[in-house]
């Protein structure tokens, strides 16, 4: 289960060819098998789809999401450099080059004050194809110890005015120099941040206010005179406005079986494994669902990271990506970015969080390989099969039935070998793409509305890159 209620109260990957750009679905969707495949990017990742260009084609297309990545050299040229540099290469990465100023950071959740050098970043404005009541950044980073990266926001109301630079995250790989943290409760009055969300306050009575731009500040932070710094090698947002409903179209199958070989790992067998990162069962089902997407792109840890787990411990690659996902101000492993930033630290992995439109979008990225990891609220009566309710949940989809029914990797199970689950497609579609539901109270409470991480190679097939933007993602 992701997160309690509260975090999300007010709420209702993109992958790219070197010739063309390529993007992950946020709260939507994605995107030919184009020249040389590459990395991930936002569905107006063309030039010129930023300030003062023409509107991406995701408004004609009718979509209620838009993402913008940026992940090449031409990207990152396209923004504002305070000592940062780009690699060389087509795909090269964002890089700390000279220091632009030295920080002095207390860790509000260690008590300890370092200096650091820094260098930014910022991003060209991006004119959303999707005026937005929620933004979801992702980042996909490379931090050596001794580094870390800040993460900022601001958005563009349809008013014209601006909000005051959001922290969206203060991120490392590892946890030995900051604790990684989002910053909960940010707000300027018209929006506020819920943990990894910005979300317009009551946007059904704010006159129509929306998020007509938004705009990335990265700060790269390495220890003084260090020759070393932090890499990014993708980073954007995912803009939506899903309309309120409680149920959503049904969606037709094709009438053909899929199904992925994806690991299976349960979270329920790590039930009071390491309260100091959440406790392990319910609490880790973002991290299992994620580790089993990395390792189904074939990437593990070295045996090093794991010296730390108890031996006695089964599965302690679960117990690492716990570790490596825990937000220490949302006290949890459910923060949607933090888990796609753990999934790229592995080489070779593209990573976003995302939307999808329906549960043929989905059937799309199956069919081209790509697993997607998915969160849904629901009651125990509403997903037969399940035996279970939540308020927040993350499973891995990996195929679907002749019937069309939802072939999952649900990590709420008792054991590895249970974990693999079949449910009704209606019921199914209906409680992941929904924004609003009935809790066991009674009472309407927000849903995901199509939420789910994409993971993907950095370097797709060319069916992958067909795929990605057939969805919206590209």
């Amino acid at each position: 289960m992701t997160a309690p209620t509260p975090r999300r109260a007010l709420l209702a990957v993109a992958l790219a060819a070197a010739a063309a750009a390529t993007v992950p679905v946020g709260r939507a969707q994605a995107a030919a098998a184009a020249a040389q495949p590459a990395g991930p990017a936002g569905p107006a990742g063309a030039p010129g789809a930023d300030a003062g260009g023409a509107p991406p084609a995701a408004a004609a297309a009718g979509r209620s999401v838009d993402n913008r990545f940026w992940f090449s050299r031409g990207h990152w040229g396209a923004g504002t450099h305070r000592g940062t540099t780009t690699l060389p290469g087509t795909l090269g990465s964002l890089a700390f080059d000279v220091p632009a100023g030295r920080t002095d950071y207390t860790d509000p959740h260690t008590g300890r004050k370092a200096a650091w050098d820094h260098a930014v970043w910022t991003s060209p404005v991006h004119r959303t194809a999707v005026p937005a009541t929620e933004v979801v950044a992702s980042w996909n980073a490379h931090t050596p110890a001794g580094t870390w990266i800040r993460i900022e926001l601001r958005a563009t109301y349809g008013d014209g005015g601006t909000s005051p630079w959001y922290v969206m995250g203060r991120w490392a790989s590892g946890d030995a120099d900051i604790r990684r943290t989002s910053v909960d409760g940010q707000t300027d009055g018209r929006s506020t941040v819920w943990t990894d969300t910005l979300a317009v306050d009551a946007p059904a009575r704010a006159a129509g206010l929306r998020i007509t731009a938004w705009q990335l500040r990265l700060t790269l932070y390495r220890k003084p005179g260090s020759g070393r710094g932090p890499t990014v090698g993708l980073a954007g947002a995912m803009a939506s406005d899903v309309p309120d409903r409680f149920t959503v179209p049904a969606s037709v199958p094709s009438g053909e079986a899929v199904e992925l070989a994806v690991p299976r790992y349960s979270q329920e067998v790590h039930i009071g494994r390491y309260p100091e990162y959440d406790n392990g069962g319910e609490a880790w089902c973002s991290p299992t669902s994620s580790q089993m997407v990395v390792e189904f792109w074939g990437r593990r840890p070295a045996p090093a990271d794991l010296a730390w787990v108890d031996p006695s411990y089964s599965d302690p690659q679960v117990c690492h990506a716990a570790r490596s996902t825990y937000d220490h101000a949302y006290k949890g492993c459910g923060n949607w970015p933090f888990n796609a930033a753990y999934a790229a630290s592995y080489g070779g992995i593209g990573a976003v969080v995302t939307r999808l439109s329906s549960l043929a979008d989905l059937e799309t990225l199956l069919r081209a390989g790509i697993p997607v990891i998915t969160s849904q609220s629901f009651r125990a009566d509403e997903l037969t099969g399940a035996g279970y309710g939540t308020a927040g949940h993350l499973m891995t989809i990996v195929g679907l039935t002749a019937s069309g029914d939802v072939v999952a990797n649900d990590p709420h199970s008792p054991d590895n070998p249970s974990v693999r689950r079949v449910y009704r497609r209606r019921e199914w579609e209906n409680v992941w793409l929904r924004t609003q539901r009935y809790n066991a109270a009674g009472k309407a409470v927000s849903a995901p509305g199509g939420v789910c991480y994409l993971y993907a190679p950095t370097r797709p097939s060319p069916a992958q890159v067909t795929a990605l933007r057939a969805v919206g993602v590209l």
